[in-house]
């Protein structure tokens, strides 16, 4: 295996520097999975020392969890947090103010009723912006809870290298197929007033800055066509398989107040919540997207 631009493509399995990788991506993922939560005094303004173990920590398995005091302001302290990591906002949601910060709650808006994030529904696995144009791909991004859902809103996580491993160790071709420019596409949005042209490209993919690995991807079954080959049909499958199993890697856990993750776009789901309440959920979640991966990792 060969590095391009600070990361490889498929070559031969046996090769040592994957191998060497490999390992010490899945030691990471195993770190990751048992570690704790890192202790941030003020979001607004991390110490040296927590931003250099959110950094350690991205760099290692491509996320970080992080804890703050919920008595304190949380939107206002986003933009400083991600600032601090030299993130450059990246969203443009209409639902953003700003300050690039989009608050995820239930609502019944126009042009957000009836989308999955703004409801009380499951979210499949996913990466953000997998349907941005390669332009304007989103390489990090940070959620973070300032209040939980009383019931549900469960979260798993899994560094998009595992799944890449994972599909390496089954059979590198899925690999290749998954690399394809044309592997996954997003059909447009017409909707008034949210139009989106389509979104063609690969699954898996070097960033432009690094070279890192980072992926997109959806476990979407409607608005979404994969490349007709079966090559494809199979990789597209055993990811699907091996996400749901799910992977002993990944990460689950429920997001208390204050808490939240700092990452390289990793994958990620969401279960659904309170789902027996009348009324409108209290549950909030702020999300910043980004263009670039967090700074060191």
């Amino acid at each position: 295996m060969r590095e391009t631009n600070g990361f490889f493509w498929q070559t031969p399995i046996a090769d040592d520097f994957y191998r060497k990788w490999r390992d010490e991506r899945l030691s990471a993922a195993e770190a990751a999975k048992t570690g704790d939560f890192v202790e941030i005094g003020d979001l607004s303004a991390p110490s040296e020392a927590e931003r250099s173990e959110l950094i350690r920590r991205c760099a290692a398995a491509n996320l970080a969890l992080y804890a703050t005091d919920p008595g304190r302001p949380q939107r206002s302290t986003m933009r400083p947090f991600a600032e601090a990591f030299g993130l450059r906002i990246a969203e443009k949601h209409r639902s953003a103010g700003g300050d690039g910060v989009v608050a995820l709650r239930e609502s019944d808006a126009p042009g957000l009723k009836g989308y999955i994030p703004y409801s009380k529904r499951k979210m499949n696995w996913h990466t953000d912006g997998y349907y941005n144009a390669p332009d304007d791909r989103i390489s990090a991004m940070v959620l973070h809870t300032e209040v939980p859902a009383d019931d549900g809103g469960a979260n798993q996580l899994l560094d998009h290298t595992i799944a890449y491993i994972r599909l390496m160790d089954e059979n590198p071709d899925y690999v290749a197929a998954l690399m394809h420019p044309a592997a996954m596409t997003i059909p447009a949005n017409e909707e008034e007033g949210a139009f989106r042209p389509a979104s063609v490209g690969p699954v898996f993919f070097a960033d432009a800055d690094t070279g890192a690995l980072q992926m997109r991807y959806t476990a979407r079954t409607r608005s979404i066509e994969w490349r007709d080959t079966s090559l494809t049909r199979e990789a597209v499958a055993f990811l699907q398989h091996t996400l749901e199993t799910p992977d002993p890697m990944t990460i689950s856990l429920r997001f208390g107040a204050g808490q939240g993750v700092l990452c390289n776009n990793v994958l990620h789901d969401r279960t659904g919540f309170d789902p027996e309440a009348a009324a409108s959920s209290p549950r909030l979640v702020y999300r910043v997207r980004f263009h670039n991966r967090v700074k060191g990792s």
